[in-house]
């Protein structure tokens, strides 16, 4: 077996985050003066994530919680123009130190997107994909890790009997599923999920969230969510984020019932956003 596929999620301390003075700068063009200016989007961030926990992060649009979320497996590195300072640590490694690894960075934190991104390869290919990426080549291998994703993704049952169909015939609920499992199949340690029930219908939404609860025993899950009754059902810990700052993190309960700050309770209240 791979070295760089080997279950490193096992580990008690494993997908514990510590973001420290995280800034992130987008180049946006000044129009007035017809040239590149920076705008700020995340500003002097200091947040936690603790190992096998749900964190979900809330706040109006455009308040840089995706921005955040996008930051930790470096995701930011592929937008022109952006720039992040500050530190974030997975484990204790600066994940955004020159020399980090950073393929061996999205394998650790895998993300799940707004809308399901399968690849137009069969079901069996996509979860196949990133362990074949990151060199195991053991066929046998390979297909008890795909049914075990799978299984880990509640979509097994659904699908045992067509790996070969292509992955573009699912429905959006289960495309959504089918890519958590293709991350589910490199072991990562954290999981990211950008607003992963969108653009899915309540009875698909309910599974996922089903799925997320099981998810915790075995991976620290950040995911971004609008709706702050899916963020107070699949979550332990919340973080508000407003005008690209952390306005307030604690135990969900209690931002919901009783946030130490004005803007928080105003955001969940509905007074804005």
């Amino acid at each position: 077996m791979s070295a760089a596929v080997e279950n490193v999620a096992s580990s008690p301390a494993a997908g514990r985050i510590e973001a420290r003075s995280l800034d992130v700068f987008y180049r946006i063009e000044d129009a007035k003066k017809n040239q590149p200016k920076e705008k700020q989007a995340i500003t002097s961030v200091d947040l936690d994530v603790e190992p096998l926990e749900v964190l979900a992060l809330i706040g109006p649009s455009g308040c840089g919680k995706s921005t955040f979320l996008r930051v930790l497996n470096r995701m930011n590195d592929t937008v022109p123009g952006c720039r992040v300072a500050g530190k974030v640590f997975l484990d204790g490694d600066d994940v955004l130190a020159p020399q980090f690894d950073v393929v061996g960075l999205r394998r650790r934190v895998g993300m799940v997107f707004q809308r399901p991104q399968p690849f137009p390869k069969s079901i069996f290919d996509n979860v196949a994909y990133g362990m074949r990426a990151h060199g195991l080549r053991d066929k046998a291998e390979i297909a008890r890790r795909v049914e075990d994703a799978l299984r880990r993704a509640a979509l097994w049952d659904e699908v045992k009997d067509r790996l070969d169909a292509n992955a573009l015939g699912l429905s959006g609920g289960q495309a959504q599923r089918l890519c958590i499992a293709r991350a589910l199949a490199v072991a990562p340690e954290v999981l990211l999920m950008d607003e992963p029930t969108s653009a899915l219908d309540p009875i698909a939404t309910a599974r996922l969230e089903e799925l997320i609860h099981e998810l915790r025993r075995e991976l620290t899950i950040v995911i971004v969510t609008h709706s702050m009754q899916q963020a107070a059902r699949v979550s332990q810990r919340t973080a508000f984020f407003y005008m690209g700052q952390l306005i307030e993190v604690g135990q969900t309960k209690t931002i919901f019932t009783r946030p130490k700050e004005t803007r928080t309770e105003d955001y969940i209240s509905g007074r804005f956003g």
